[in-house]
Formats: C-alpha cells, sequence, structure tokens
C-alpha cells in the first residue's frame, strides 16, 4: 500500500461518512469481520464455492490467504502459502481458468526500486478449512524498469497474467508470457496505457471486459484481441481507501472492497449490454489513452470528487475548528 497524496487524504475524511451505492438487487454486500484483515488488497470470487471470497493483507501480515463468506463476512478458512520465502507487499489476488489462485506479490511502497517482484499460483483449496498449501513463486520483471503495482488479473480464457502499475498521472498495463516460468524470469511487456491511478482490476468471468478501478472511479474496457478499448466509466463506490476489485463468479455484479478494519465489500450491478455499471459514457471510444497510450493521463473521477467535495471539506475543518474553541 502506498499514502495517498495530501487532498486525497482530505476527501477520504468525508468519504468514510457518505453511504455508497449498491446493486439494486442480486449480488449483496457484507463486511469483512475477521480482526486480521485490515488491509484488505485483493479480492478474488471463488470458482469451487459459492458466496466465497479470496482475500489478503498487504505487507508485514506474511503468506496468508482467507476465505470469506460473503453471507456472514466471517472468515471460514486460512490458508498459509508455502515456497513463497518472504512475502514482501501482497496486493492482488485473482482466480486462473484452471481453478488456480495467482497472488501478485508487486506492490513496492519504496516507489518502485525493486529490481524484481513475484507471482505465487496455487490450486485453490477444494476444502475450505486451515491449511498449509505449498505455492509455485514466479519472478517478475517489466520491459521498461521496476514500478509499483497493485493489480493483477489473469485473463479467465488464456490464463495469461497482466498487470496494471500504480502512477498518479496515468500508468500502464503490462502483459506476461504465454505461459509462466518457474525456472527463470518473466519479463512483463507494456501493451497499453490507463488514464486511472489503479488499485486494482478483474477480467469478467466470459473474458469480453476488463475493469479497472482506482481510489474515486474506474474504467470499463472491451477486451479486444488482447489489447483494451475504453467503452465507458465505472460507478465506483465512494470508499475509505478502495483497493480491492473482482466480479462475482456468474459476472452479474462488480465487487468493491476497501482496506481497514471492518471493512465493507460492496456490490455494483452489471449492464448486460455494457458489462459494468456506469457513470457517464466516454468521450472518444475507443480513441482513449488506454488503447494508444496517449492523453492526460489523470484519473478523472478522482479529479472531479475532490473538487465537489473541496468545499464539504472547509466546512467539516471549520466545524472542527470551532468545536475546539468550545
Amino acid at each position: 500500500m502506498r499514502s495517498l497524496p495530501p487532498l486525497a487524504g482530505a476527501v477520504l475524511l468525508v468519504a468514510l461518512s457518505t453511504p455508497a451505492a449498491f446493486a439494486d438487487g442480486g449480488a449483496e454486500g457484507f463486511t469483512i469481520k475477521d480482526p486480521r484483515i485490515t488491509e484488505s488488497s485483493g479480492l478474488a470470487a471463488s470458482h469451487l464455492h459459492p458466496g466465497i471470497y479470496w482475500t489478503h493483507n498487504d505487507s508485514d501480515d506474511g503468506a496468508f490467504l482467507y476465505a470469506v463468506d460473503s453471507k456472514t463476512g466471517r472468515t471460514v478458512a486460512t490458508v498459509t502459502m508455502t515456497g513463497v520465502g518472504r512475502a514482501r507487499d501482497m496486493e492482488a489476488i485473482s482466480m486462473g481458468p484452471d481453478d488456480n489462485l495467482y497472488v501478485g506479490d508487486i506492490g513496492d511502497n519504496l516507489g518502485g526500486t525493486w529490481p524484481y517482484v513475484w507471482i505465487y499460483k496455487l490450486p485453490e483449496p477444494r476444502e475450505l478449512r486451515d491449511q498449509t498449501v505449498r505455492a509455485t513463486q514466479y519472478v517478475v520483471k517489466y520491459e521498461d524498469g521496476p514500478r509499483d503495482a497493485e493489480a493483477l488479473m489473469v485473463h479467465p480464457k488464456t490464463g495469461r497474467v497482466y498487470i496494471a502499475d500504480k502512477k498518479e498521472d496515468g500508468g500502464s498495463l503490462y502483459e506476461g508470457p504465454a505461459r509462466l516460468s518457474a525456472s527463470g524470469t518473466n519479463v512483463f511487456k507494456r501493451v497499453a496505457g490507463t488514464d486511472l491511478w489503479v488499485t486494482d482490476g478483474a477480467f469478467s468471468p466470459d473474458g469480453k471486459h476488463l475493469a479497472l478501478r482506482g481510489y474515486f472511479g474506474g474504467v470499463l474496457y472491451a477486451w479486444r484481441d488482447g489489447k483494451p478499448e475504453r467503452e465507458e466509466r465505472l460507478s465506483v463506490p465512494l470508499q475509505g481507501q478502495g483497493e480491492s476489485m473482482t466480479y462475482t463468479a456468474d459476472g452479474s455484479a462488480l465487487m468493491y472492497g476497501s482496506e481497514g478494519a471492518q471493512s465493507p465489500v460492496e456490490p455494483v450491478e452489471v449492464k448486460e449490454e455494457g458489462g459494468a455499471a456506469s457513470k457517464t459514457p466516454s468521450a472518444g471510444g475507443g480513441s482513449d489513452s488506454a488503447a494508444t497510450g496517449s492523453g492526460p493521463g489523470f484519473d478523472a473521477d478522482f479529479r472531479t470528487g475532490a473538487i465537489a467535495l473541496a468545499a464539504t471539506l472547509a466546512v467539516v475543518f471549520g466545524l472542527k475548528r470551532l468545536l475546539r474553541r468550545g
């Protein structure tokens, strides 16, 4: 996890007390109740266990995965990964088409200085109980040098792994080799630019769409022969520190998670025609920077939200000063 810029941190004071949008029917939200999970940074819907979501903390927790029941919000199994050495900064989790879990130890709190990062792959347990599972560790480098990243997505049809890095002025989407190698270094190559400060992402179960989220917004892309083509903006709930996202197993909703103790996971229903609920159709369609690698390169929803909440923040801080004087 990387700290927010000053303005974003201030906006969160209001976000924490602002009701978020929920799906109209269908998937239901839940609260993660496990006191061990205070920095839920990734989310993945189980393939084998209906209603179960896998999550993990990011740094300083160890190589642990938690299976959370969406009906109760309680952890029903804890998996300890072996064969991975020291978990450094786990930021993402995704399900592959082979019923394997892929975990991205891809964060870099030093601002993109690690010479390499790791991906861990392990079979999703068929029995939900506390257990130890051996994972395969893959060494990852980027073709254009180290970077900080929090989003790892596995395509549900091809099994190819993608990483979106996290940059305030807009980052990039990277594609891994067709098959990851456990014996050598896996070089991820840039395939497109993004106009988001990306904190997580997910492919739709049919593989036709890629959703990327930031703290205050998100973008839905059509997946065209391994390339993203922007379709629309996502309706991302306003959360304390939104760092996780996944589709439900049936693809009917996007589930958005946040860091913090007792953190909420909130659904937004997917539209059949577009692939996800949206705020406003984007201008420019396929000419967006995610497909061309150009553009302003800043999370438009973050900027819009920050401006809209500026007046409210002034009132909040003004009231605090008056209360202190009283």
